[in-house]
């Protein structure tokens, strides 16, 4: 598939003062100054992140009005429902914060949704079993901020909510006793951008200080705050940063026993990095809810022996296995389907249905749909008399705008920009993949069809040295507005060497100048004839570390590329 590549420009003054501030290559200092670091400062900041850099929790609004209930809570003896998204993001935060309320309140439960008995979010089943069970305060965890309707419905059953969520708040708010979220518009919080978890650490933060408890009892849960980072893809800066930095070192140092049993299952043996945390643990954690119920996810991140942790663990290893063979089948399934139509193939957008698909991958393969024909996508399964499913966008096309174009087809829809859910009727499945198809081909700019490679600099490969990528380590952990640095090398010739492995991977041996590095290229066998063509080519790469025989060295992990231009 072309690919746009789009290489990024920094202001060159700007770069010029902080090299000779901070004495490394100018192609990091210009990824660094791209990054907002301008300044000495700023650089050690980023570089060094401490716990100390982190805003006081009181500045969040309500979170005085919060604490306060819960220490009434705490005093008059009442029972207290942690109520969690089904999600990494909801079950990290409610298990951080049943933990740390255990020691100092037994008056506690916990609930999670299912996903498909009664959907995201805070759920009328939910705050009647909180009804039934005598429970007077819920503390909503990644959730809450959009259930006006039944926080006034449990207000009605005398049962107050606390709500802590990061999502993006409606005009009417629910009538909370205190509602903990930095997007509201009138909330001081100086970091927006924190994720549910991080919100729930946060109010753990303002509850020890007021009990005057050790400053560092909130630390103990930033293993599980790094996770739902990592998980949840919010911007890897300021405060998730330092979270996820000194979170990352928990995980390596002294793990939550349900981290620690995943990533036995996981074959995770050397030190773990984000990426690891995106790719092998948290999927783990999603399948839960994926393929049947979250609770267990909670259960093992709560385990008080490694033996429990362990057994919960095998039960989610299970549910990952399962769920990566119905994302295979499906996604084939599904591809299938696409080719055998001409108009589809030929569409600016994807609508695909069957109604034997499991509801809790379609969102995946939607994902993995994109990878195939990037273009905006929804997948639909049955779901009871309707048909419902998910649907995913390309960067730059607003799909939330989108599917609100179709409304008159849908019996409900939700999301954002780049990801949405929806509900239709089985017989309107046509019409709807028709006006979605008219709506993304007379809005979408043509340029968004084609998948963007974002480069960060040019660099030669007598750049590339152990210095270079000790500084670039020194970056993690990565994630959005913080990405590991793609570089691209430009009039790079071929050795001879390079060979297809495995009938569809690249083993590279390229030279530039005199200096020869190796590198891999996953799937990029149907382009082995352009090293044949003995052409100069550029290159577009990060740089990891390969070890073999106990011996380290830099390789290339290609990204893409083509012939140069002359």
């Amino acid at each position: 598939m072309l690919k746009r590549w789009n290489i990024l420009n920094a202001d060159e003054k700007t770069v010029s003062l902080l090299r000779n501030s901070l004495k490394i290559h100018p192609s990091i200092c210009k990824i660094l100054v791209q990054r907002g670091i301008l300044t000495f400062e700023n650089a050690r900041d980023f570089f060094r992140p401490q716990l100390q850099q982190l805003y006081n929790p009181w500045m969040m609004k309500d979170m005085d009005k919060a604490v306060e209930r819960i220490l009434l809570a705490k005093k008059n003896n009442e029972k207290i429902l942690i109520f969690g998204d089904y999600d990494v993001d909801g079950t990290t935060a409610v298990a951080c914060m049943y933990q740390f309320l255990k020691t100092i309140h037994p008056m506690l439960d916990f609930y999670i949704p299912h996903r498909y008995r009664e959907g995201y979010g805070v759920s009328k089943a939910g705050i009647d079993y909180a009804k039934e069970k005598g429970f007077t305060l819920i503390i909503s965890l990644d959730c809450g901020i959009k259930s006006a309707e039944l926080v006034a419905y449990a207000k009605k059953e005398s049962i107050d909510f606390i709500i802590c969520d990061h999502h993006l708040p409606d005009d009417i708010l629910p009538p909370a006793v205190a509602i903990l979220n930095p997007k509201q518009k009138d909330c001081p919080y100086p970091y927006k951008d924190l994720c549910g978890c991080g919100v729930a650490y946060k109010l753990i933060t303002a509850l020890a200080e007021e009990l005057d408890l050790p400053n560092d009892i909130p630390n103990q849960y930033l293993d599980l705050v790094a996770t739902a980072i990592a998980a949840d893809i919010v911007p890897m800066t300021g405060e998730n940063r330092i979270l996820a930095f000194h979170g990352l070192k928990k995980v390596n140092e002294n793990p939550n026993l349900g981290i620690k049993a995943l990533s036995t299952l996981s074959g995770l043996t050397k030190t773990l990095h984000i990426n690891n945390l995106v790719f092998m643990i948290a999927p783990r954690v999603n399948a839960a809810g994926r393929m049947d119920d979250a609770r267990k996810a909670v259960q093992m991140f709560i385990a008080e022996t490694y033996e429990e942790a362990l057994n919960y663990a095998e039960l989610l290893h299970s549910d990952n296995t399962d769920r990566k063979e119905a994302d295979s089948a499906i996604t084939q399934e599904a591809v299938a389907l696409v080719n055998s139509n001409k108009n589809w193939i030929n569409g600016k957008s994807t609508v695909v249905y069957q109604p034997h698909w499991h509801k809790g991958v379609v969102g995946i393969v939607a994902s993995r749909l994109i990878e195939h024909f990037y273009r905006p996508t929804v997948v639909l399964t049955q779901s009871g008399d309707y048909a419902a499913g998910s649907a995913r966008s390309v960067p730059g096309f607003n799909l939330y705008e989108a599917l609100h174009a179709c409304k008159e087809y849908l019996l409900g829809y939700g999301g954002h920009f780049a990801a949405a859910g929806m509900t239709l009727e089985t017989g309107k499945i046509e019409a709807f993949r028709n006006k979605f198809e008219e709506i993304v081909s007379t809005t979408i700019a043509p340029e968004l069809l084609i998948p963007e490679i974002v480069i960060d600099a040019e660099i030669f490969f007598e750049d590339i040295q152990w210095p270079m990528y000790n500084i670039i380590t020194q970056m993690e952990p990565f994630g959005p507005d913080n990405l590991r640095p793609v570089f691209l090398a430009k009039k790079v010739m071929d050795t001879g060497y390079s060979k297809i492995v495995k009938e569809e991977h690249i083993r590279f041996s390229l030279r530039q100048g005199n200096h020869v590095f190796t590198g891999i290229g996953f799937g990029m066998a149907n382009k082995f004839h352009l090293l044949e063509s003995k052409k100069t080519l550029d290159f577009v790469f990060t740089l990891n570390e390969n070890e073999w025989n106990g011996e380290k060295t830099l390789q290339l992990r290609i990204i893409d590329f083509r012939t140069s231009e002359s």
